[in-house]
């Protein structure tokens, strides 16, 4: 089960590099078209199998990704704007029972991401050296985190959504 959950293994925090920021940028860069890539010819019966027993669907997966890096960008911008503001955390289950998830279509969310992660990357590219140090408040898990860790954070979370959606492809044949 444990791979089922983690199919690319849990966020490791990395130290500052160059060429780490430079794949980063390139997972946030990317993200919209693989995860685009990821659903494309799966019907809806497809959308609705859960990656893992008691997991979210790929319809999920989706709107969740979108969610999550709107939360992302502001994060994001908060903390280049704010003296280590804190975060606010949201009930990620609870917002995949919402009925925008149940109703609207997942292409809604994809264009979303296309839009925010052109903004994010735009943002990220610009940042200064001295800025990747900057903090949030994250209240859920009580301790500051800087950008550079939000950046490996969130560029790590777009592969792991799109390997569920690719290793449950993978295992039911829909390749």
């Amino acid at each position: 089960m444990q791979d089922l959950s983690y199919p690319i293994g849990k966020y490791i925090e990395q130290p500052f590099s160059q060429q780490q920021l430079k794949e980063w940028l390139q997972d946030i860069e990317v993200l919209p078209k693989a995860l685009e890539y990821a659903i494309i010819n799966l019907d809806a019966v497809q959308l609705e199998e859960p990656y893992r027993p008691g997991g979210w669907n790929s319809r999920e997966v989706v709107h969740h990704v979108a969610d999550s890096h709107i939360n992302a960008f502001m994060r994001f911008k908060l903390a280049l704007t704010e003296d280590n503001p804190t975060i606010k955390s949201y009930n990620q289950q609870a917002f995949t029972e919402l009925s925008d998830v149940r109703n609207i279509p997942i292409n809604v969310s994809l264009t979303l991401l296309h839009a925010l992660h052109a903004r994010m990357l735009e943002v990220l590219k610009n940042i200064k050296d001295d800025e990747w140090n900057r903090t949030v408040e994250h209240p859920e898990y009580g301790k500051q985190m800087s950008v550079w860790y939000l950046l490996g954070q969130y560029a790590w979370h777009g592969k792991h959504h799109t390997a569920h959606i690719n290793k449950l492809r993978e295992r039911m044949g829909w390749i």
